[in-house]
Order: structure tokens, then C-alpha cells, then sequence
């Protein structure tokens, strides 16, 4: 049984979808990122970083625990140790891992950055907003030409490549993107989002998702709190 340490964002919604769409065990441990519970020194002995989401597999590949942080470095492992959504021929392993990397160091950074800008900054930035919903825009153009040529965002196999891509642009209005503008795009979104697994994974802990922030919660993920040595 896997223990996950998680919070429904979409970092947690790639893992939630993975475990679910390989049928693999886990048990949820909430962390509540409003509340500081990844600042808790235990939380921060299996994720350095204090961010979520975080995991443990009692049965790593050498038999003994394994712990991992960073949800990228968790898809390829869940992959690996499932044998699915993640080809071992080399040539297509390595186009869906370059599409995982683009997640990790663009989708995710950049429409964060959006996100945060558009809905969540306490000054009005036109400079922050404009930059980062131009480049939330890019970033669709970028998939909506590769889902051009291709079903799915590493060809022709779903992959580790969309799971960790799709639950970024649930709400791509929240980052000033009309997903009408990305037809072959919004044609992928929509597969996806009729996956039993792609369901199941939105699912586990919404109810404990809270819409805005107060003070306490402003602090833990954008003030002081976020910055304290630990």
C-alpha cells in the first residue's frame, strides 16, 4: 500500500490520476498547504522541499521503503514500477519524457504564475498578469500544434506525458486562455476528462478544497511563512 501525502491541486491531481489509472493501492494523507501542514519537520523528512505531494512505497525496487517528492519523479516510478504509460521502447520513452519535462519546467511554472497573478496577487501587477497570460497562451499553442499531429501530447499512446499535463488546464479561463482558440487542444482536454480513472482522480479530496484564502492561508503559501529556514 502506498501512502501518499497530498492535497488537491494539480500537482496532486497527476498523482491521484496515476494511482488511479494503474490500479495501484494508496492511502491518502491530507496535507493542507492553507493550514502549513507541509512545513510539519515529519512531512519534511519525505519532502525536503515542502512542497506536495510526496509518497511513500513500503515495497521500493529493492524491496525496502522508498520515498519520493517531486509529482514528475513519481509518475516515471509509478510507471516503472506498474509498467504503464511509459513506454520501454527508448524512442518513445524518451518523446514522452520530453513532454513531461515540458510540463514540469513550463505548464506547471508558467499557468502557476498566471494563476497566481490573474486571481490570487494582492496588488493589481498589469506587467505580472500580462506576461504570464501570454505565456499561459504560448504554452496552449504549443499543444494544440503537437495534438495536431498526434492524439495524444507524446503520440500515439496516452501517457505519463498527458496525466501530468491535463489537470493544469482544467480551468484554463483562470489563466486568461479561451480554450475555443485551441481546437485540437479542447478535442484532447475532453477525451481525457471522460477517463473513469481521469474522474476518480479529481475526485480524492475535494471536499476538503476550499475556493480563496484568509490571512493564515496568504501566509503559508505566498508570505512569510513560505520563506522561513527550516
Amino acid at each position: 500500500m502506498i501512502d501518499l501525502y497530498t492535497w488537491p491541486t494539480p500537482n496532486g491531481h497527476k498523482v491521484h490520476i496515476m494511482l488511479e489509472e494503474t490500479g495501484l493501492p494508496y492511502k491518502v494523507h491530507p496535507i493542507d498547504i492553507g493550514a502549513g501542514a507541509q512545513f510539519d519537520p515529519e512531512f519534511l523528512k519525505i519532502s525536503p522541499n515542502n512542497k506536495m505531494p510526496a509518497m511513500v512505497d513500503p515495497q521500493g525496487p529493492d524491496g525496502l521503503p522508498i520515498s519520493l517528492f517531486e509529482s514528475g519523479a513519481m509518475l516515471i516510478y509509478l510507471a516503472d514500477k506498474s509498467g504503464q504509460f511509459l513506454s520501454h521502447e527508448p524512442r518513445k520513452r524518451y518523446e514522452a519524457l520530453s513532454w513531461l519535462m515540458f510540463q514540469m519546467g513550463g505548464v506547471g511554472p508558467m499557468l502557476g504564475q498566471a494563476h497566481h497573478f490573474l486571481q490570487y496577487a494582492p496588488e493589481d501587477l498589469p506587467y505580472a498578469k500580462q506576461r504570464y497570460a501570454n505565456e499561459a497562451n504560448r504554452l496552449y499553442g504549443v499543444m494544440d500544434r503537437r495534438l495536431a499531429e498526434a492524439p495524444y501530447i507524446a503520440g500515439a499512446e496516452y501517457s505519463i506525458a498527458d496525466i501530468a499535463i491535463w489537470p493544469w488546464t482544467r480551468f484554463p479561463e483562470r489563466q486568461n486562455v479561451d480554450r475555443n482558440d485551441y481546437p485540437n487542444f479542447r478535442r484532447w482536454f475532453d477525451e481525457i476528462a471522460e477517463r473513469p480513472a481521469v474522474q476518480r482522480g479529481v475526485q480524492v479530496l475535494s471536499e476538503s478544497r476550499r475556493e480563496g484564502f484568509d490571512d493564515k492561508a496568504r501566509q503559508n503559501l505566498f508570505g512569510a511563512a513560505q520563506y522561513q529556514r527550516r
